[in-house]
């Protein structure tokens, strides 16, 4: 890691990315969230001139991050500074770009995982996705009512709940069968395969809420944070260039941090023009 000086800003080389940390908000905002023990990531895509992109987004209960780039995957959160280096809790939707971290505990969002079973109970009519669905709602009540914390034995009574609902789902939308012979490739999975599959492979990461008081049910906090680009995107219908979408990350990313700390839009941006930082900066 070599630190540059640039006229009176900084810019740091992390191996093939360059990644500018000339402004103070942004700076103490990429310190805030490598220090925090959960973060919530998210992205949408966005429209810049006709052509989607991608709007990145990581944060918590304090701070808000976004990042406007040309890529969705890990190249583009890479650039955001803070995911190369972060060792703690991060809840997502199950990306697969996200997984290529691997020194963070990964978390998925449940909320995900109920807007799924329930596709899979309209459309396929599964009970063993009702069973999950219903257990996932009825474990949730129960963790919140506990603080967060369950006994050993009501987590073991909870895994094993779990995977005996997944195993009545492995005779609902078994494996598919083998093409006939002398046809290429293989049968496509059914979305509730491909949903079991995932949540069978995933199971620490989806009951994680159940065995770490710090850990949410959901990712509602990173979708959250979106939400206003989206109503952004609605009202404006895209950004003209790269150069705006950015400058909308900028600001968004610090009125949306001051309102979690108790500052008014109003107020935060009357001491910015006065070339003053919120105090919760200092």
């Amino acid at each position: 890691m070599n630190l540059l000086l640039h006229g009176e800003y900084s810019i740091e080389i992390f191996g093939d990315y360059c990644i500018e940390i000339d402004k103070p908000f942004e700076a103490w905002a990429r310190e805030k969230l490598l220090k925090s023990p959960l973060n919530h990531a998210d992205e949408t895509g966005i429209n810049i001139g006709g052509k989607k992109v991608w709007l990145h987004n990581l944060s918590n209960g304090q701070v808000t991050l976004y990042h406007a780039d040309e890529k969705r995957g890990k190249e583009a959160m890479d650039r955001m500074g803070v995911l190369l280096f972060y060792t703690g809790y991060l809840c997502h939707d199950h990306w697969k770009a996200y997984y290529r971290y691997k020194d963070v505990t990964h978390v998925l969002c449940n909320a995900h995982h109920l807007r799924e079973l329930e596709r899979v109970i309209e459309e396929e009519g599964h009970t063993w996705a009702k069973t999950l669905k219903q257990m996932l709602l009825d474990l949730n009540k129960e963790v919140v009512a506990a603080n967060g914390i369950l006994s050993k034995e009501k987590i073991s009574d909870y895994c094993d709940q779990y995977r005996e609902i997944l195993l009545q789902g492995e005779s609902e939308c078994p494996v598919p069968l083998p093409k006939e012979p002398g046809k290429r490739g293989r049968r496509k999975k059914t979305f509730s395969r491909n949903l079991l599959e995932r949540l069978r492979d995933f199971e620490e990461d989806t009951l994680r809420f159940m065995t770490d008081a710090i850990v949410p049910f959901t990712n509602n906090q990173g979708e959250n944070d979106l939400r206003m680009t989206k109503v952004q995107q609605k009202i404006s219908g895209c950004f003209r260039s790269m150069e705006g979408a950015k400058i909308f990350c900028r600001v968004r990313s610090f009125l949306s941090t001051c309102r979690k700390n108790d500052v008014s839009p109003a107020s935060a941006l009357r001491d910015l023009f006065q070339g003053k930082l919120p105090a919760f900066m200092s």
